[in-house]
């Protein structure tokens, strides 16, 4: 008898920015997925579906050969009449929107958003955003989704290690990830300017990029007790 191939596995896509998710990224996004006219779900759950987020991505799709929609969290079933599943899955690319990271994911696990997204990944449907769109998707990472101070925030898991988004234009990011690295309470990651991102397989980072001159990203470890702070010069993307 013939030897049946295994099918092969989707391949497990992550696009994130450090802040600024426009239309270069969107671009490099729908790029990633392969389809001439891909569809893209904007999820705005951590800014509370709010209406000048959904009409902002709508300007930043415009330009592009794709076909932008919206997922709102705040739903009810009578108008809802599709499940998570249904929607999400349909998608060729999830984007997710900045905001409060921390109301965000409290939202998704409700929902069971978070255990679509999963499949989503799985299933080869590129994920990705900025700010809390950014960090949703590691272990941990810094937050200003407290009052007060910046603080940890628990995220998804689907990459490894920690994330601390807008490393260049908020002055607490860098000392804060340093210290808690260091101190061991956030394991080693990345961190990105705003407007400068990482693309991942699996777990495994393929490409640094940048939508503007100057903006950077980071590996962030501890060696010997001493913060290492790695420079990832990135590729620019139009």
């Amino acid at each position: 008898m013939p030897v049946q191939s295994k099918a092969k596995r989707p391949v497990r896509k992550i696009l994130i920015a450090g802040g600024g998710f426009t239309t270069s990224f969107i671009r490099y996004m729908a790029e990633l997925t392969g389809k001439p006219r891909p569809r893209i779900c904007y999820l705005p759950s951590a800014i509370g579906d709010r209406l000048e987020a959904k009409l902002n991505f709508f300007n930043w799709c415009a330009p592009l050969a794709v076909e932008p929609f919206v997922q709102d969290v705040f739903i009810e079933s009578l108008t809802q009449t599709k499940g998570w599943d249904e929607v999400l899955l349909s998608a060729d690319a999830i984007l997710a929107s900045g905001g409060n990271t921390l109301n965000q994911q409290a939202i998704w696990r409700a929902q069971g958003i978070d255990v679509v997204l999963r499949e989503a990944w799985d299933r080869g449907i590129v994920l990705g955003g900025a700010s809390a769109g950014s960090l949703c998707w590691f272990e941990a990472g810094t937050t200003d989704s407290r009052p007060k101070a910046l603080s940890i925030v628990n995220c998804l898991g689907f990459l490894p290690g920690s994330h601390s988004p807008h490393y260049d234009a908020e002055p607490g990011r860098r000392p804060l990830y340093h210290k808690l690295i260091k101190s061991g309470e956030l394991k080693p990651g990345y961190a990105c300017d705003n407007e400068a991102g990482l693309y991942f397989e699996g777990t495994e980072l393929k490409r640094v990029v940048s939508a503007k001159p100057g903006a950077k990203c980071y590996h962030v470890s501890v060696v010997k007790g001493r913060i290492v702070e790695r420079v990832l010069e990135p590729e620019p993307i139009a």
